[in-house]
């Protein structure tokens, strides 16, 4: 099908540079575009990012995000600041600057993992020239959409500089998914944790995939019998994962929960934990074991005939059941 220009809306017109049409069409953002064409339309003065986000229905920090995409790709020059010549053509390699003499200055220890930023011609070459990222892209795009300019980058250090392999950052991006956690930064902070403990294979990321799902199950059958409202803070959470490890059930867990209330009225993870602690070094798992153990004590208590426990008892009781 052919189409043909509506001439009759040309009474007034403005420019669009060749290399959006050529190199960007595909690789922005629809929210990018948006922008791009409102700035052109007011080419000669200024618009502030509520002004943009106004016209073009983005948000402001969408507007300032969009800008910024197209200073770094040379279509747009800060105020003040002569356009450089955009030709569509390989990407510019910077030449090495000559060298200057300067006063020596103490050297910072490399950061090998330091995040780098490619511009949209970089990664154009990179899908041309590297199967592993245009591979890894399609399958991102099937998953998360569109792809940002942000998650290209972010995909790219993970395979290039975490030398992630692809099919393992694939894992990674649908666990995020399925935890409503696809955001770029989430996936880089899990990525990091996953390169520094040599998780690379497809066994060992869908092994550690369980891990972290079993791992946050526990956690919310913990919240819920806490009552909690708040995620647990970062000490909280390693007393919780420690009971998952010592294998400590949902029950007496909350048995431990009800006995702290019981004696401070309060939650303390401190508390509970010691609770736990020492039911595990008398050797009981369930909480028909504690509650055995305590009415046996009673018991033994009553058949002396002296009734109610003495201070001293009391102590020696709590010393059996809690351990304190």
């Amino acid at each position: 099908m052919e189409f043909k220009a509506n001439s009759g809306v040309w009474g007034t017109m403005f420019g669009v540079p060749f290399v959006v049409a050529d190199n960007f069409l595909k690789l922005a953002t629809g929210e990018q575009l948006k922008v791009l064409l409102y700035l052109l339309r007011c080419s000669g003065r200024s618009c502030s990012d509520e002004e943009i986000s106004r016209n073009t229905g983005v948000s402001p920090q969408e507007a300032a995000d969009a800008v910024l995409f197209w200073q770094q790709v040379n279509v747009l020059s800060p105020q003040g600041t002569a356009p450089e010549a955009v030709m569509p053509v390989q990407p510019v390699r910077e030449q090495p600057p000559v060298t200057q003499p300067e006063p020596p200055a103490v050297q910072e220890p490399a950061a090998p993992r330091r995040k780098q930023s490619f511009t949209p011609s970089e990664i154009t070459e990179m899908m041309k020239t590297t199967p592993d990222i245009s591979e890894l892209f399609k399958v991102a795009e099937s998953a998360l959409g569109k792809l940002s300019y942000t998650q290209q980058n972010s995909l790219i250090w993970m395979y290039s500089y975490l030398g992630l392999k692809k099919e393992v950052i694939v894992v990674l991006i649908y666990y995020c998914i399925s935890i409503d956690k696809a955001s770029a930064g989430y996936i880089e902070k899990i990525a990091c944790s996953w390169a520094e403990n040599d998780i690379n294979t497809i066994s060992a990321a869908e092994n550690e995939v369980e891990r972290l799902r079993t791992a946050k199950d526990f956690t919310n059958v913990v919240m819920r019998l806490f009552e909690m409202e708040k995620s647990p803070t970062p000490k909280q959470a390693g007393f919780i994962s420690q009971w998952q490890r010592d294998g400590f059930s949902a029950d007496m867990i909350k048995l431990a929960y009800e006995t702290t209330l019981d004696n401070i009225n309060k939650l303390n993870f401190d508390y509970v934990n010691k609770i736990l602690q020492s039911w595990k070094a008398s050797g009981y798992t369930t909480p028909k074991q504690v509650r055995d153990a305590e009415s046996s004590y009673r018991s033994e208590r009553r058949s002396t005939g002296k009734g109610k426990l003495p201070a001293t008892d009391v102590e020696k009781y709590k010393a059996i059941i809690n351990k304190f």
